[in-house]
């Protein structure tokens, strides 16, 4: 490995690393959070009617909005966001289309992940529930979730895992992340072997430590049974 080489993966780490931290983190976890929350609501709907609205047109939404974002690549969501948008006058810039797009497909993805963690508890404790007059949604909340949340969490962070990866997408809709960093680097340097895999790396060691806290709750919630 040369001396030029060796001078380009020094000097170009804190260039990669610092998008890393202001754009890829902040919309994962951004774009996690909010398609977590629409998991939950989404998997709710599905597992139990809510009876204050329409129940058949409710579901079929929620039904159609997953087929839909599970069935297409999240990088054709990514453009009929950012890019389709505008034709019909709706125009968004390029961190909240990604927030946007990436939230309603960890949404769908992890909908299904949360429904089946629902399915799996023993009904008869909703039955139990209602024996005692808890509404629905206080026996999700106080009973069933945080039962199903637990057996979720290893799905639930392979999606999230995932989705620091799939942030790379956003570099073809103008988001200056960590991949759109190396991209400009490379074009000035002609050196993308060594570039993308420094910032291949810089991605394996995101999801790493996302491991090592995977593992850290899962203990916790271990000791805590």
């Amino acid at each position: 490995m040369s001396s030029r080489v060796i001078e380009i993966i020094t000097s170009s780490f804190t260039k990669l690393l610092i998008p890393g931290l202001v754009y890829t983190i902040p919309i994962t976890l951004i774009s996690f959070a909010i398609g977590l929350l629409i998991a939950i609501v989404t998997a709710l709907i599905r597992v139990k009617k809510i009876t204050l609205i329409d129940n058949k047109v409710l579901s079929q939404i929620i039904q159609f909005y997953v087929w839909i974002f599970r069935g297409t690549p999240l990088l054709v969501q990514l453009f009929i966001i950012y890019y389709g948008l505008p034709s019909v006058g709706i125009v968004l810039e390029a961190f909240p289309a990604a927030i946007i797009t990436f939230s309603l497909n960890v949404g769908a993805y992890s909908s299904e992940t949360v429904r089946g963690a629902i399915l799996s508890v023993d009904k008869r404790q909703l039955e139990a529930c209602y024996s005692v007059g808890m509404t629905y949604f206080q026996s999700m909340y106080h009973i069933i979730l945080p039962q199903a949340l637990k057996i979720a969490i290893p799905p639930l962070f392979n999606s999230l895992i995932a989705l620091v990866k799939d942030t790379s997408l956003a570099a073809n809709i103008t988001v200056a992340e960590m991949f759109m960093a190396a991209q400009r680097i490379v074009a000035n340097t002609y050196e993308p072997l060594v570039l993308y895999i420094e910032v291949a790396i810089i991605y394996l060691a995101f999801s790493t430590i996302l491991t090592y806290v995977q593992h850290f709750i899962e203990r916790r919630l271990q000791i805590s049974e």
